[in-house]
């Protein structure tokens, strides 16, 4: 990783290789490989996190009654399998009425894979965003009770903020907890020249695994408000930045970026 006092790197023309802190796709078809042939680029991808399931045994302690809620607050898949995980686990059926509020479409399709999908009981965000996903509940706020399933270390603090603000009544369910992974090899190995996160536990990570890092050039990108927030806590330069209007995926913000920075259209 790049030593405290390292040379501050020249961005243009520098860029070789970009770090996308997830899994990689699973079909070659994905948008990053398209990137990677456009501009020249080599993408790896490794998540700088991992995600550790919570007991039913600890769940209990929680002392929520997940039946009594009618609609569910899910803001990834990985919410989503371990709700219907502690759901089997503790036998608890739910109801085909409860409805279920997603960030994405992508994470409200997800859904099919443990329910019967109707759209009169799914919703989603229609950009993506925060802001897309509050309006959403706005609109059908009315007598419901809903449960927000997230980290135990990690929650969303506009939407916490919102569900106060707006008297909703609901519960914060802790079903998984996110874990630093030991990232130190692979930097050692590679020279990133751009690292893309996703979480804000991401970049705990990397902190966590370099407690004196230094930005010293690196471009790093974000996605999500949250992420944002947690990259301008640590001092560190922000060049991109997703979603947004005009670019709602990391795709299109490193695209965008790397055809300002390479020259290529």
């Amino acid at each position: 990783m790049r030593s405290k006092g390292g040379k501050k790197q020249c961005v243009v023309s520098a860029i070789k290789h970009i770090l996308i802190t997830q899994p990689r796709p699973e079909s070659e078809k994905s948008p990053y490989f398209e990137l990677e042939r456009k501009y020249s680029v080599q993408l790896s991808f490794c998540p700088l996190i991992r995600l550790e399931g919570i007991s039913a045994k600890e769940f209990r302690r929680q002392k929520i009654g997940i039946v009594s809620y009618s609609a569910i607050i899910f803001t990834s898949r990985n919410a989503i399998d371990h709700f219907f995980r502690l759901c089997e686990e503790m036998k608890i059926a739910i109801s085909q009425d409860t409805k279920y509020f997603c960030i994405t479409e992508a994470v409200a399709l997800y859904l099919q894979k443990f329910i019967l999908y109707r759209k009169r009981k799914v919703f989603y965000g229609a950009d993506s965003s925060n802001k897309g996903l509050l309006d959403v509940i706005n609109k059908h706020k009315a007598n419901q009770k809903f449960l927000y399933v997230c980290s135990e270390n990690q929650q969303d603090n506009e939407i916490v903020n919102f569900l106060k603000a707006n008297q909703c009544e609901f519960a914060l369910a802790f079903m998984y907890r996110s874990l630093s992974c030991d990232v130190q090899p692979l930097f050692e190995k590679t020279h990133f020249d751009v690292v893309c996160f996703f979480t804000p536990s991401g970049i705990k990570s990397l902190f966590d695994n370099f407690p004196g890092f230094q930005q010293n050039g690196l471009v790093v990108g974000a996605f999500g408000g949250n992420t944002i927030r947690a990259i301008e806590e640590r001092g560190l330069k922000l060049e991109i930045t997703a979603p947004t209007p005009k670019m709602p995926s990391m795709v299109a913000a490193l695209d965008h970026f790397l055809a300002t920075t390479l020259g290529k259209k």
